[in-house]
């Protein structure tokens, strides 16, 4: 019987780019995959449908309540530092004979302090339970990577797949060995075909994503607003484009609709400005899809766009952007705007029109580019499918 694999560390399926890695994880896999949640019912709204997968509720941690008292106690006093990725996982508990790998999806958790330590915690966890485990689709800052515990940690991985040549390079630079580098995943992500509502014109429609990321990430406040309200009167007032506005995480926390909301109640009234309502992240990929460029802040929004032949800005603000960038141009640079340095209101202007002005090279570019690199994603899955027989 083939081993079935755990996907484990994602985010809940309200963020789309979160959505397309597990999805698309479980293709590349091609396994049985008990996939562990950190919102159940968000992650069973977009996934009822996915193939392969059975979702498996991941616990909250209350430090108030007696079982999270008793963890801390546990973990704190070293009589068991896995306390709390037990209790986490305990619904897995009678599941864990089943697989041969816990693949934690990788993403840009490793990005952010309060993550990364926890995820190591987890990693020695299912190493104790006999389990290969992989860290898959990573971006790292090289910077984090000075830190020699995070080297450490980072090396007691079965293995680990950057999506892209910096974090790659990084990782080789700091002396790890357990890696191999494959594209993002979420490159192999089917489209599905929208109805285009009123006002989307297919092939002649501006793609254009914003995310509180990236306002959180800006060093001049207010600046990207500014900008993105800028370009709107800009491609209005200079072009017959329309725009359309598509949000790809819809969580509370962190909503692009509140953002994109803001420019469409100013630039409705144009009859050029439309917003595209909530969808699953293959839907998604298929307004994207339908776009003659895009402009993007969620990194997955710009990969549904690059894998689509999208001519596509990213607004970046890490070093996946510039990554993904990187490895599909050969350079970053005109490719991502960073958002620290947008610091005048036609600074978006400018990158948009170095885009245009190249539309057809970039278009042709990705159209014979992208048939290949997807497929060294798909390869991925052998790697895993490899590790869970061992």
């Amino acid at each position: 019987m083939k081993k079935k694999i755990i996907l484990y560390s994602n985010g809940s399926s309200g963020n789309h780019g979160c959505e397309a890695l597990t999805r698309t994880i479980c293709d590349i896999v091609n396994r049985e995959c008990y996939v562990l949640s950190k919102n159940i019912s968000e992650d069973t709204l977009y996934l009822r449908e996915q193939p392969n997968m059975t979702l498996i509720e991941e616990r909250w941690v209350n430090f108030c309540s007696l079982s999270g008292m008793i963890c801390r106690i546990l973990f704190k006093t070293g009589l068991d530092p896995f306390a709390f990725s037990r209790y986490r996982y305990q619904y897995l508990k009678g599941k864990l004979a089943e697989c041969g790998a816990a693949v934690s999806v990788g993403g840009d958790n490793y990005c952010y302090e309060n993550t990364y330590t926890v995820l190591n915690l987890d990693n020695q966890y299912f190493r104790k339970k006999k389990m290969k485990t992989v860290l898959f689709g990573c971006s790292i800052e090289p910077e984090l990577l000075e830190d020699r515990n995070i080297v450490q940690s980072l090396k007691k991985y079965t293995l680990i797949t950057p999506r892209e040549s910096i974090t790659y390079e990084a990782l080789q630079n700091a002396g790890l060995s357990n890696i191999k580098w494959f594209p993002d995943p979420a490159f192999t992500l089917k489209a599905v075909k929208p109805t285009l509502p009123e006002g989307f014109s297919k092939n002649n429609t501006i793609g254009i994503n914003v995310s509180p990321m990236i306002i959180e990430n800006e060093t001049n406040s207010g600046a990207v607003m500014q900008n993105y309200i800028a370009l709107l009167q800009h491609i209005i007032a200079s072009t017959q484009m329309q725009i359309a506005l598509i949000p790809h995480e819809v969580r509370p926390h962190s909503d692009d609709r509140k953002s994109l909301g803001e420019l469409y109640k100013q630039f409705k009234d144009t009859g050029r400005v439309i917003l595209v309502e909530d969808h699953n992240c293959m839907e998604l990929k298929g307004y994207i899809a339908s776009c003659r460029m895009f402009i993007g802040a969620r990194t997955h929004a710009t990969i549904a766009a690059y894998s689509s032949c999208v001519p596509t800005l990213a607004v970046g603000y890490s070093v996946k952007a510039k990554g993904i960038a990187k490895d599909i141009f050969g350079t970053y640079q005109d490719y991502v705007l960073p958002v620290q340095t947008i610091e005048n209101k036609d600074d978006l202007i400018h990158a948009f029109e170095w885009l245009k002005q190249r539309e057809t090279e970039i278009r042709e570019h990705l159209t014979g580019f992208m048939p290949h690199y997807i497929e060294k994603a798909w390869q991925a899955g052998e790697e895993v499918r490899k590790l869970a027989e061992k």
